[in-house]
């Protein structure tokens, strides 16, 4: 009976989310746009909105794979995408909407879900049906949280961003000073940005590739990695964005697609309302500070910014890549700079937001590893202790930004003390948990043979 459980876990784990995936396709539907579900399946024939997130997909499923499959499966995507792309070619359809790559990659993901089920059985069978689904969550992921972000612009009209905007001040305005330099550096520095923020899931799935670089050959997946992280916190995530909804500076105060039109080489983004009084602050006059209210904003912009989960993506690669190789540790901590630095510059976000975007990855990780190692009671206590300084953050965004906004000599410090201090809980506990090396054994020096 106890052979069995993983497997009830599995059906249980693949029953709640496909229900979830139908509740956002409802939601979606009900405001009159297509769900995660349909999204998905169009993309089987049309153009898919991101063929890099899909071929990380692929690449996540294939670590179950051989090498010998591995290469049939990668040329068999190839194949298949060079097919689509030679149909629409000849009937003149151009991907307008999408990347004309990417539908090989689904193809073969799904194709591995029908040789699990018709071609291999017991242990093999599940294996390889966890690969598809691992890269079927990474993919699917993306469409939910586009849903997500449907359903907070809709279920939201008042957003909170004087409340940031003001105790933004304690820490001394960050997105206005680093979207001046994101200004100033013009398109290069703009689109390297541009490119590091837009692909975080791809740089997340060369870090879990690491980790899961075994799989092939050990069976069986390990414990904890990288991608069980990512999901949970694109899970939970949205419905900390229904609590507290913020769209951002560059929205709240800034001018929006118009203000990087001049300074992107990419196409423009897409326009938005601005409600403020002076809308066109962001990012060359820091808000004045006074008392906040809530604001009604437009229907359509995502009320996506607290916590900001792009930060708490970045410090995730930044954590599971200190046990990799030397060049995937500087690329992890170069991603989470950048990230940061994106986050801020291009103003999608406030300097409060990537404080509580640390803590809330932090918590999340804690809490992932703690479930691991059977509720371990230091992992209980800095699952508690990061969701204390979480909600907090929180509060005092809310309520008390104005005190914080007028005493930043000691509220900016104990928001990074408050930081800081999850920080260091998370080190001090992860630290007790690895296992200490053996000390090596002494032999004692030879006796000088006796003549």
């Amino acid at each position: 009976m106890r052979r069995h459980t993983p497997l009830r876990l599995w059906a249980v784990a693949a029953a709640t989310a496909f229900a979830f995936l139908v509740a956002l396709e409802v939601a979606a539907r009900h405001y009159g746009l297509p769900g995660p579900i349909t999204n998905q399946a169009r993309e089987v024939i049309c153009p898919p909105k991101s063929g890099f997130l899909l071929y990380a997909g692929l690449a996540l499923t294939m670590v179950v794979l051989t090498w010998r499959e591995r290469f049939i499966a990668l040329g068999a995507a190839v194949a298949v995408d060079l097919g689509f792309a030679t149909v629409r070619w000849a009937l003149g359809v151009e991907a307008t909407r999408g990347q004309p790559f990417g539908n090989g990659a689904l193809w073969v993901i799904l194709g591995c879900a029908v040789v699990a089920v018709t071609r291999r059985t017991g242990h093999e069978r599940v294996l390889l049906l966890k690969g598809v689904g691992l890269g079927l969550l990474l993919v699917t992921g993306r469409k939910t949280g586009d849903a997500w972000l449907l359903i907070t612009s809709k279920t939201r009209p008042m957003v909170l961003d004087q409340y940031v905007a003001t105790a933004d001040h304690a820490l001394g305005n960050p997105s206005w000073l680093a979207g001046r330099i994101v200004t100033a550096g013009g398109p290069i520095g703009f689109n390297l940005l541009d490119v590091v923020y837009g692909q975080l899931a791809v740089a997340a799935v060369a870090v879990a590739l690491y980790q899961l670089r075994g799989v092939a050959a050990e069976r069986r997946f390990p414990r904890h990695h990288l991608v069980r992280t990512f999901l949970v916190i694109g899970l939970l995530g949205p419905a900390v964005y229904m609590i507290f909804p913020v769209v951002g500076p560059v929205f709240a105060y800034g001018t929006g697609a118009e203000h990087w039109a001049s300074v992107s080489l990419w196409p423009e983004r897409p326009p938005h309302g601005g409600h403020w009084p002076s809308p066109d602050l962001w990012p060359r006059r820091v808000p004045p500070m006074r008392a906040p209210r809530p604001i009604r904003y437009d229907g359509f912009t995502p009320r996506n910014c607290m916590p900001s989960l792009h930060t708490a993506w970045a410090t995730t690669i930044f954590v599971h890549s200190r046990q990799a190789p030397r060049a995937l540790r500087w690329a992890g901590a170069f991603w989470l700079v950048a990230t940061l630095t994106a986050t801020l510059g291009f103003g999608y976000h406030y300097g409060a937001d990537l404080i509580a975007g640390v803590v809330f990855a932090l918590t999340v990780e804690a809490a992932l590893r703690t479930l691991d190692r059977d509720w371990d009671p230091a992992g209980v206590r800095l699952v508690a202790h990061g969701t204390a300084v979480f909600a907090a953050l929180l509060v005092c965004y809310r309520w008390l930004p104005l005190e914080m906004a007028t005493r930043p000599w000691l509220s900016g410090p104990l928001l990074l003390l408050a930081m800081a201090s999850v920080v260091y809980d998370y080190l001090r506990t992860v630290k007790r948990w690895e296992p200490s090396p053996e000390p090596t054994a002494r032999h004692p020096a030879p006796l000088p043979e006796l003549i």
